[in-house]
């Protein structure tokens, strides 16, 4: 019990960051499901943009 009391403070800070990694790997995930990227600007020009929607997609364009 005494080490618990000694490193809460670790674990609470522990706790909150796990927490906010797994909110952005949730918004991550549910963005790319909904055909967003995380680059945030458009694809015309990109060079990228084979790698982010696949060679079906630019095709279909």
């Amino acid at each position: 019990m005494a080490w618990l009391a000694d490193n809460a403070a670790t674990i609470v800070i522990s706790a909150v960051l796990i927490v906010i990694v797994a909110l952005i790997i949730r918004k991550m995930i549910l963005d790319r499901r909904n055909g967003q990227t995380s680059c945030g600007c458009g694809c015309a020009n990109c060079a990228s943009r084979s790698m982010c929607h696949g060679g079906a997609k630019q095709k279909a364009k």
